[in-house]
């Protein structure tokens, strides 16, 4: 059953949140959907909340309803699914506000792909092949923070949850008479785990681009800097390249300033976005100047000089379309490219093609071909696969 339009209401006291959690867990699903904010902050600023269940849905404004708590014990019930579409930002700005991740969460996204959707189908997508129906998405990029909602913000912000409890029953039904529930339920075990949402700000140096073309005490550098900004971002809720780019900060690692004078002479360098003049960065600075030699960090380790490792993807990602196709599953939800790079470069310990429902389906034979015991040839106007002997 669709959501009926006479059910669409704003929750702005606590008596109807409260309402929301019983109906939620009544029906043991709760779709929800977030509109945010954070260009400026380094934090996401929840704008609106919608929820729906069944045949009802709801839009919870924040700036009206403050505490969320009547809905907590809805969202943090472990018999009640919530269910998302590629949710894992929504889920980490309610980790926030709740104290720990809402669980456990259903993504059709996740889903349908796994149903044999494309990669990263959009809701609106999925709502057209699913239920045959037009979503108007020209809202998506409204800014959510300035009051009032217009009629269409109020429109698009219902629809955003209106077919996702159905979705999830449509979906379900399928992967569970496939027998693919398994598999799902690992891929989405992630979206309910703390350590998804919890930032280690000594492991930031690691997303730096050109991090790996550094010396390892240059990488101690950027390592103590790095998280020097991660703190400093946090604390005054600024995005990151507010207070120093990416850019910036492996000139810093590379020239290691030791004083004021020499920090302004890096390149890109704004010292009076620092807050400080300069002497959080100076002193991350010296951390890392003076790490012992045994201490020094190292990059993920780097492929052998002797491995033509884009030869082997390649040829690693001709299988992986003939595998996918043949159990209907999106190629990059069987195979992301990087994992194929780690595993061509001999990487195999906790590799994700390894572990679970991927290693019956697809990492086995990749690590076959990648030591000559499975070839590919063309039969038919296909590639085949075939055992070595």
């Amino acid at each position: 059953m669709m959501p009926d339009e006479g059910a669409r209401l704003f929750a702005h006291d606590p008596e109807t949140l409260a309402s929301i959690t019983r109906a939620a867990r009544e029906a043991g699903v709760l779709a929800l959907d977030t509109e945010f904010m954070r260009e400026k902050t380094y934090y996401a600023k929840l704008c609106l909340l919608q929820l729906a269940v069944d045949d009802a849905a709801w839009i919870v404004d924040p700036f009206k309803v403050p505490d969320l708590g009547p809905l907590a014990e809805a969202l943090l019930d472990p018999a009640v699914i919530k269910v998302v579409h590629a949710g894992s930002q929504d889920i980490e700005i309610l980790t926030r506000i709740l104290g720990r991740p809402p669980g456990p969460v259903f993504d059709t996204q996740v889903a349908a792909t796994l149903a044999g959707s494309a990669a990263q189908v959009g809701y609106a997508r999925l709502v057209k092949d699913m239920f045959d129906v037009d979503v108007d998405k020209s809202d998506t990029y409204s800014d959510w923070s300035r009051r009032p909602l217009t009629p269409a913000q109020v429109e698009y912000a219902v629809a955003d949850v209106t077919y996702l409890p159905e979705m999830y029953r449509r979906l379900s039904d399928r992967l569970r008479s496939e027998g693919r529930m398994e598999w799902l339920e690992a891929d989405l075990a992630a979206l309910s785990d703390p350590a998804t949402y919890e930032v280690v700000p000594e492991m930031q140096f690691m997303r730096i681009k050109r991090a790996s073309s550094l010396s390892r005490r240059h990488l101690a550098v950027l390592r103590e800097v790095a998280a020097w900004r991660e703190r400093e971002a946090q604390r005054r809720d600024l995005p990151r390249r507010w207070v120093v780019s990416d850019e910036t900060l492996v000139e810093v690692a590379r020239r290691q300033p030791r004083d004021a004078a020499s920090l302004v002479e890096v390149r890109g360098m704004n010292v009076r976005a620092l807050g400080d003049g300069g002497a959080g960065l100076l002193d991350a600075v010296g951390r890392g100047v003076a790490l012992p030699e045994e201490e020094l960090p190292r990059m993920a380790h780097r492929h052998r000089a002797d491995i033509d490792v884009d030869g082997i993807v390649e040829l690693m990602g001709a299988l992986v379309r003939v595998r996918a196709g043949q159990h209907g599953v999106a190629v990059p939800l069987l195979a992301a490219r990087a994992d194929l790079e780690r595993l061509a470069g001999g990487e195999r310990e906790q590799s994700p093609l390894l572990q679970g429902w991927r290693r019956s389906l697809i990492g086995e034979e990749l690590v076959e071909l990648a030591e000559g015991r499975l070839s590919l040839r063309v039969g038919g106007g296909k590639i085949v696969p075939e055992r070595v002997e």
